[in-house]
């Protein structure tokens, strides 16, 4: 029996927001001032925003935007993003990570953030799981 699984690079890229957005720091992914607009206009969330995947057979390469928190140490953030999200796309698909780019579009503080984001689609997303 020939079988065979593929993932649509949706599904990497909804991966790879789910995990990032959890990271300590990370306040969105987003694709900077178009996408805050389009933002606007959204009723539902989308946790693929500011993330674009490439997918092959076994490898995935990722690119991302990111707002960060002020004061917080973007190294360690980008550190912590690379181990969550190659973790769970290894883990969930069997694919490996072979690059990882984050670009910071902006730092702000939480409260800053909070004021611009309030009741936006994706000012809530979260898949930390609470015990």
């Amino acid at each position: 029996m020939k079988t065979k699984l593929t993932y649509d690079d949706g599904v990497i890229e909804k991966i790879a927001g789910l995990a990032a957005r959890n990271v300590d720091g990370v306040l969105s992914l987003d694709g900077g001032l178009l996408s805050g607009l389009t933002d606007r206009f959204r009723s539902e969330s989308d946790p693929t925003q500011g993330i674009a995947a490439e997918v092959g057979e076994h490898q995935v390469a990722l690119d991302m935007k990111a707002t960060v928190e002020y004061g917080k140490d973007i190294r360690h953030i980008f550190d912590e993003i690379c181990q969550r999200v190659n973790r769970d796309i290894s883990q969930y698909t069997g694919l490996e990570v072979v690059e990882l780019n984050l670009s910071i579009n902006d730092v702000m503080s939480k409260r800053e953030w909070q004021a611009q984001n309030s009741g936006k689609p994706n000012s809530n997303q979260s898949t930390e799981q609470v015990n």
